[in-house]
């Protein structure tokens, strides 16, 4: 009955098709609040528009090698389009042009590289940030009394095209401004390099009125400085993010005096990339403005921010919810097929009827020949000793296990085995155990009371504690080790599994 099978499987595949998904490939040049939020909005605009996308996510964490290799890595995965935030512009541009070679489109994000071989851009005007910025950073001066106002500027990596962009635009309103010192110090995306920096003003007894750092990030190494030496109160802090958790926290507490809302709209990035990939009309150059956050309307600011981010969560969760009921509705229709092809089935099953009903009468005339020469081989005396060799004690046997326990088994030995990987799909596991996606999601559900997905992050989670526990490994390593994307992400699944976060739980166990 083998072929006639897979005569009807193929015909219930063939009846159960679907319309295109367009793969697209990002890679992330680093991790952090800004870029994790925009991730999660990506994801959660896979199924918002007519035409469905598989967003495939890689995180580089600041390693230009490592990006590079991802680049070449997605463009040979068979991905229809690639987006890309370059860690640093000349480096990754010959990777980017491999991917061009391929007929892949290229979408830059945030970030431009070092080659105009792209097929458009998408991502906040950082040259109207830095104005933004030091339009607001005036403001600050005029209130300072008694000497000349100092602003100073510390930038994040020149390689990188926001940097200089936003050094461009906060420059320019710095130069003509006459009434006020400004200076420039060039160093990193990183708060180390800022609280270097600091200390050796410190040191100098040379502190500025107003400082302006590229991000949110880098400002906590001023304060830090700044804290150490008595001087959090006498410097104004700005920068530029403006993520809830991170530089609208920062403003609310007073560690901040301003931070520029960097737009995110990951959902404009899946628009942009379907609109290329079936050919609609779009904009190549596409800048996105922010605004200031102030102490006057942080309050207002962080609880929209937060409603926001809770509703793209909550879009997650009905992406989720809907995937499973698309499998539900897969598992129906392949009934419905099922049932018309099981009428032309009937026809052969009469015809294959009459063949086993001759196989078996073949079989039993075997049998009984075999039982004849059996009982020959017991009863005779001679043969004794033969006997005894084949005849093993049913102690000696091994216990029999059921099915279920043994695919447990071996699902449980595939995850451990793939768990480290941020990409793994379901269904490559239901291919490494021989089933079927909806096969995989009955029997998994059927077993654990969990799907899949759920499972699978259960057990990323439970080897994390284990990790934290025996490890002095860090939370992003921890986070990269058991398959998540990104050290944030990780954290907030992990808080919601085990009521704390990782560093919290960590701390407890001290």
């Amino acid at each position: 009955m083998k072929p006639t099978i897979l005569i009807a499987a193929a015909l219930l595949m063939a009846s159960c098709s679907t319309e295109k998904s367009y793969k697209i490939g990002v890679s992330q040049c680093g991790g952090g609040q800004w870029r994790e939020k925009v991730n999660q909005e990506m994801l959660a605009a896979q199924h918002l528009y007519d035409e469905d996308a598989e967003v495939t996510i890689a995180c580089a964490n600041d390693d230009t090698d490592r990006q590079i290799r991802q680049i070449d890595s997605l463009a040979d995965s068979g991905i229809d389009l690639l987006v890309v935030a370059p860690n640093e512009s000349a480096p990754v541009a010959d990777a980017i042009a491999r991917t061009r070679q391929k007929g892949i489109p290229v979408v830059y994000f945030d970030r431009k590289a070092a080659t105009d071989d792209y097929t458009a851009f998408i991502g906040g005007n950082n040259v109207w940030a830095g104005q933004t910025v030091a339009d607001y950073a005036l403001v600050l001066a005029s209130q300072v009394q008694g000497h000349r106002p100092v602003v100073m500027e510390i930038t994040a990596t020149m390689g990188t095209s926001p940097a200089r962009e936003r050094h461009e635009g906060f420059a320019k309103v710095m130069e003509e401004a006459a009434d006020v010192d400004y200076r420039c110090i060039y160093g990193d995306w990183t708060s180390e390099r800022v609280y270097d920096i600091m200390r050796q003003q410190i040191a100098a007894d040379s502190l500025p009125d107003i400082i302006f750092c590229h991000n949110d990030g880098m400002t906590t190494g001023a304060w830090r400085a700044l804290e150490e030496a008595g001087q959090q109160h006498s410097v104004k802090l700005l920068g530029i993010d403006g993520m809830p958790d991170e530089g609208i926290s920062y403003v609310a507490k007073g560690t901040l005096s301003g931070t520029y809302v960097y737009p995110t709209h990951g959902e404009d990035i899946v628009r942009l990339a379907l609109d290329i990939l079936t050919h609609q009309p779009y904009e190549r150059d596409n800048s996105m403005r922010g605004f200031m956050v102030t102490p006057e309307i942080v309050e207002l600011v962080d609880l929209n921010s937060r409603e926001l981010m809770e509703q793209n969560h909550d879009l997650i969760t009905i992406h989720d919810k809907l995937e499973q009921s698309l499998v539900h509705y897969d598992s129906q229709h392949k009934l419905f097929m099922g049932s018309l092809v099981a009428i032309g089935l009937l026809i052969i099953a009469v015809v294959l009827a009459i063949r086993a009903w001759l196989l078996t009468r073949k079989a039993i005339r075997q049998r009984q020949t075999m039982n004849e020469e059996q009982t020959r081989f017991y009863t005779d005396p001679s043969a004794r000793k033969l006997h005894d060799i084949f005849d093993k004690p049913e102690d000696d046997l091994p216990q029999p296990r059921s099915q279920d326990v043994i695919f447990a088994e071996q699902l449980n030995e595939a995850i451990r085995k793939h768990i480290a990987n941020p990409n793994l799909k379901m269904e490559d596991l239901g291919e490494e155990l021989g089933l079927g996606r909806v096969q995989l999601y009955r029997k998994v559900k059927a077993i654990t009371g969990q799907t899949p997905v759920e499972l699978l992050r259960q057990m990323r989670l439970q080897r994390a504690y284990a990790l934290l526990g025996s490890t002095t490994k860090t939370v992003a390593e921890i986070a990269f080790e058991v398959g998540f994307n990104t050290p944030g992400y990780f954290s907030k699944c992990f808080k919601e599994q085990y009521g704390k976060l990782p560093m919290e739980l960590r701390e407890t166990a001290n």
